[in-house]
């Protein structure tokens, strides 16, 4: 094809255990999706419906399995801070997905890191403005390798947990997801067709928190992975 420059390299996912690559379409996040974070931020945990927001697919880092992966203390902000997720890989498309077939529709799971500039997003949400500037900068959403649904299941339970420093900062249960995988697939396929390639960031618990430069960070989620990040 005649383009005008040079298309940027496909932003791809390693799956666990092969040399597979999982092609990264979109990256959505779903907001307040535990109780005891939506307190920490000041609302209601009630269950309400859903909402979510977006990343860049330039928004992934991968953090390969035993080694840490560095990313850089983001510009403008005073207030980094980590959110620990259970992250979803989609692997067949679909619009309006019954919650009963929505397992159908992932390909996997991966251990990712919501960051956010803090300061930016509450601005943004007092003054009723979009979230992309605390939400969607560049290396926001590092990520483990995808492990294939095929070979863990669908977890539905599992620790959930991120240190700074090896002083842990989030520890809690994806049990304790407000609205659960299924759900949250069947709400988002309302508003978007999901296809191939999708990655959808469930949330995260409460504990979240500063980072600086020269700390880092590592987190999982049992049966699903760990990773590894160092900000600089």
């Amino acid at each position: 094809m005649n383009y005008v420059f040079e298309p940027e390299r496909q932003v791809a996912v390693p799956m666990a255990g092969s040399d597979a690559l999982f092609p990264v379409r979109r990256v959505y996040c779903v907001g307040r999706n535990y109780a005891a974070h939506a307190r920490e931020m000041g609302f209601d945990p009630s269950r309400e419906p859903p909402f979510f927001f977006c990343k860049p697919d330039n928004s992934i880092v991968v953090a390969p399995p035993g080694q840490t992966v560095d990313v850089a203390y983001p510009s403008q902000s005073s207030d980094y801070q980590h959110e620990i997720e259970l992250v979803v890989a989609i692997g067949k498309a679909g619009r309006d997905i019954p919650v009963a077939q929505a397992n159908d529709h992932v390909f996997g799971y991966a251990v990712g890191l919501d960051m956010t500039r803090r300061d930016l997003q509450l601005s943004a949400r007092d003054k009723g403005r979009p979230w992309e500037l605390g939400k969607a900068f560049d290396e926001s959403a590092p990520i483990a390798p995808i492990c294939a649904a095929a070979q863990i299941g669908h977890p539905t339970t599992g620790a959930v947990w991120v240190q700074v420093d090896g002083t842990d900062r989030q520890r809690s249960d994806i049990a304790k997801l407000i609205w659960s995988v299924p759900e949250v697939i069947a709400n988002l396929s309302m508003f978007f067709e999901l296809r191939p390639g999708d990655l959808v960031y469930t949330g995260t618990p409460e504990g979240v928190g500063k980072v600086a430069r020269g700390q880092t960070m590592r987190g999982g989620i049992d049966g699903v992975g760990e990773l590894s990040v160092r900000v600089v």
